[in-house]
């Protein structure tokens, strides 16, 4: 196994337990990609055919309004699922765009083989519940932080929950996800 079928293998069996041969079972599914920094990966208006599970590298979710303003909707690094989920699942064009802060490798999986995956191995459907609770919890987070919270304890609540991030994403995207301008972000936190 090489360290990118590890980190899958590792990253999954933190909720579930999978034999070797369960594991060679679930691995062709996946499929093995690299994008360059500033790649798009999922162009709004675009069908979604995957889903991503980032090996190394940054990306963001980003929606673009009628003004053309990007908001910045999630940030997704190492060991994180990302995609605009609700086209991916109703196979629809995206109203999101998926884009490379960093170089960026990732394993794809594809809708197909997702439902193959939970209808043919149990503890797969199990993981991607899970998975799919724990999203929840954070958009509700997220929600919730706007609707009750200063940009300032936006600010610190990220800090506190990915420090990294905020070495590693452009401040005006940082920007962007806290919903503040760039010169705000700059008087109130740098």
């Amino acid at each position: 196994m090489n360290e990118f079928e590890i980190t899958l293998r590792n990253h999954i069996e933190k909720i579930v337990p999978l034999t070797d041969e369960e594991f060679a079972f679930v691995l062709p599914h996946f499929k093995f990609e690299t994008y360059s920094k500033n790649e798009l990966m999922i162009k709004e208006g675009k069908y979604v055919n995957d889903v991503y599970f980032v090996l190394s590298g940054l990306l963001k979710l980003v929606y673009t309004d009628k003004s053309t303003k990007e908001h910045t909707v999630s940030f997704a690094m190492e060991d994180w699922w990302e995609t605009d989920f609700e086209a991916y699942y109703t196979k629809s064009k995206s109203t999101l765009s998926l884009e490379c802060i960093e170089n960026t490798i990732v394993y794809s999986l594809s809708l197909e083989n997702f439902d193959k995956l939970c209808s043919e191995l149990q503890k797969m459907e199990r993981f991607f519940l899970r998975k799919s609770i724990a999203g929840h919890i954070g958009s509700q987070r997220r929600i919730l932080s706007f609707i009750t919270s200063s940009a300032r304890e936006r600010y610190e609540q990220l800090l506190s929950r990915n420090p990294s991030l905020l070495q590693r994403v452009p401040k005006a995207v940082l920007a962007s996800y806290l919903g503040v301008s760039r010169e705000t972000l700059s008087r109130l936190f740098l």
